[in-house]
């Protein structure tokens, strides 16, 4: 470390480096590669430094600005397990195409750093979130970045309605539309939640982020292919039984498949799709390549 910089001063150079650096070498985005391992060992460090406190405080965050996100505990999970590398990936996905995209959608805003940093790169941002106690977070988030999104208090799915919604009090980042895990684990709860239909907001959008515990094999296969004929998608598949169903479904349409496990080239059998977060996300557009 640079004598002339504070602890604080280099975690904060360190990672507006690494958003300068991860758009550059998309090809060594997989989870596997050495360069992932690597820029993960360093993040996981100065995110530490930057994002460990519960007191409210605004920190310079790349290219997005300043951002204040205080520390909370989500069971064993807390919030700098928001910040991994992976995340950082989309981040720098969004900032690289904050000129492409308009209107984006976040499936799953948790307590909201994805809105908040879309918001960031300038689109206008629909967010939804079906659990009460991620919301209050989330709206405390919202207000100290100032920012404004359009916020639902519902889960997504192919058509709306109620469901049961499973809170897993152990990691309430894995609470999940019930039905959606086949064991869910430790102490749960369970009560019904709002549920929006995904058509009328995807016709709205031009990327939609999906992270929705399980569901996105009913969400995906639920909706005709040519929904993505105006709108991207960046999602989890979190099973291989969903990796398996999603690469069927799309599989004779015009929408491509592009995963991080394979440095975002695009996918052409099912061992290529991702079937867990611990393989990265997948890209779905009518697009030729992943624009980087």
């Amino acid at each position: 470390m640079s004598s002339t910089l504070t602890e604080r001063e280099h975690d904060i150079q360190v990672i507006s480096d690494l958003f300068a650096a991860i758009p550059t070498l998309p090809h060594r985005h997989s989870r596997t590669d050495p360069v992932w391992r690597l820029w993960d060992a360093v993040a996981r460090q100065s995110i530490a430094g930057l994002f460990s406190s519960a007191i409210p405080a605004a920190v310079a965050f790349g290219p997005f600005g300043n951002l204040s996100f205080p520390y909370v505990e989500m069971g064993a999970i807390n919030s700098l397990d928001l910040f991994g590398l992976d995340e950082l990936i989309l981040f720098s996905f969004y900032y690289a195409n904050r000129h492409r995209y308009r209107r984006v959608v976040d499936f799953g805003t948790n307590i909201g750093l994805h809105s908040t940093i879309m918001v960031q790169c300038g689109f206008e941002v629909k967010s939804f979130e079906p659990d009460p106690h991620h919301i209050q977070i989330l709206k405390r988030n919202l207000s100290l970045n100032q920012i404004s999104v359009d916020l639902h208090e519902a889960a997504i799915s192919v058509h709306s309605g109620e469901m049961e919604f499973t809170r897993v009090l152990g990691n309430t980042t894995g609470s999940h539309l019930s039905g959606a895990k086949a064991a869910p684990y430790g102490e749960l709860e369970h009560f019904q939640v709002q549920v929006e239909a995904a058509s009328p907001n995807l016709a709205w959008a031009d990327l939609a982020k999906i992270d929705i515990e399980g569901h996105e094999g009913v969400l995906i296969t639920g909706l005709p292919p040519e929904i993505w004929t105006n709108a991207d998608a960046i999602l989890e598949i979190g099973t291989a039984e969903n990796a398996r169903l999603v690469f069927e479904h799309l599989a004779d349409s015009s929408v491509n498949l592009f995963s991080q496990k394979t440095g975002w080239a695009r996918v052409v059998s099912l061992g290529d799709m991702p079937t867990s977060h611990r393989e990265g996300s997948l890209f779905l557009s009518t697009k030729s390549e992943m624009p980087w």
